[in-house]
C-alpha cells in the first residue's frame, strides 16, 4: 500500500518551461540581446542537453550553469559572459513561478492521506524562492533539492540522502511521480520504489526506461494510488 509520494517540482508541479521563457527573455533584454522566440527555443534545447549530461555525471553543476549560456552566445556570435548571464538568469528565474493547472486541487486531496515530499534537481536558492512564491511548501513534509543532498537524480545516493532525512520511510510503500524518464523514473527504479511517469504531452517513450505507471494528467494519480 502506497503511503509516501515523492513529487518532482519542475514540469510536474510548476511549469518550468513557462518560467524559463520568462526568465530568459528578461535576461537577454538586460544583456542587450533581442529575445527572439528562436533564441529562447534554442536555449531550452541546450539547457535540456546540459542537464542530461549532469544526470549522467559527465559535467558538473557549475559547468551547466554557465556553459549553457556560453554555448548559446557562441552560436549567436555574441560577446557576453556566461557567468554574468547565469547570475541574471538565476535571479529572474527565482521570481518566476507558474503552477500547472489543477495541481493545487491534487495537493489538497493528497496532503491528508499521504506523506508528501518534493524531490528536485534544481539549484537550491532558486527553488526555495519559487516554492515560497508559489506558496506550496505547506503541502509537503519536507523538500529535497539535489544541491543540498550532494547528488542528483537519478543517482541512488540522492534517494538514500532523502531517505536518511525522512522519519522511518516506508520504501515499499513509496512512489515517485515526475516528468523525466532519465531523472525521476530511472532514479525511482534505482532506489527500488514505485514509479509513475507524468507525461502530459503523451510523448512516446523511446528509451529502455520503463515506468510502472503512466499518467497524462496529475489528477489521474488517484487511479494509481
Amino acid at each position: 500500500m502506497i503511503d509516501t509520494v515523492l513529487l518532482d517540482l519542475d514540469d510536474t508541479i510548476l511549469d518550468f518551461h513557462k518560467s524559463e521563457a520568462f526568465a530568459l527573455k528578461k535576461t537577454l533584454e538586460e544583456l542587450g540581446i533581442e529575445p527572439l522566440s528562436s533564441t529562447i527555443e534554442r536555449y531550452s534545447e541546450i539547457n535540456d542537453a546540459q542537464w542530461k549530461l549532469l544526470e549522467l555525471g559527465k559535467i558538473t553543476r557549475e559547468q551547466v550553469l554557465t556553459g549553457r549560456f556560453e554555448i548559446l552566445f557562441k552560436e549567436l556570435g555574441v560577446n557576453q559572459s556566461g557567468d554574468k548571464a547565469w547570475q541574471l538568469y538565476e535571479n529572474n528565474l527565482s521570481n518566476s513561478y507558474f503552477i500547472i493547472d489543477g495541481t493545487i486541487d491534487v495537493l489538497e486531496k493528497l496532503k491528508n492521506k499521504y506523506r508528501l515530499f518534493i524531490v528536485s534537481n534544481g539549484t537550491a536558492s532558486v527553488q526555495d524562492k519559487r516554492i515560497a512564491g508559489a506558496d506550496i511548501s505547506k503541502y509537503f513534509e519536507d523538500i529535497f533539492i539535489s544541491q543540498r543532498i550532494g547528488y542528483n537524480k537519478p543517482k541512488i545516493e540522492f534517494f538514500n540522502g532523502c531517505f536518511e532525512k525522512m522519519n522511518n520511510p516506508n520504501i515499499e510503500g513509496m512512489i515517485i511521480i515526475g516528468d523525466s524518464l532519465s531523472s525521476d523514473i530511472l532514479g525511482g527504479i534505482n532506489a527500488g520504489i514505485h514509479t509513475c511517469w507524468y507525461n502530459p504531452k503523451r510523448s512516446e517513450n523511446m528509451t529502455e526506461i520503463k515506468p510502472e505507471y503512466e499518467i497524462d494528467s496529475l489528477d489521474k494519480i488517484f487511479d494509481v494510488l
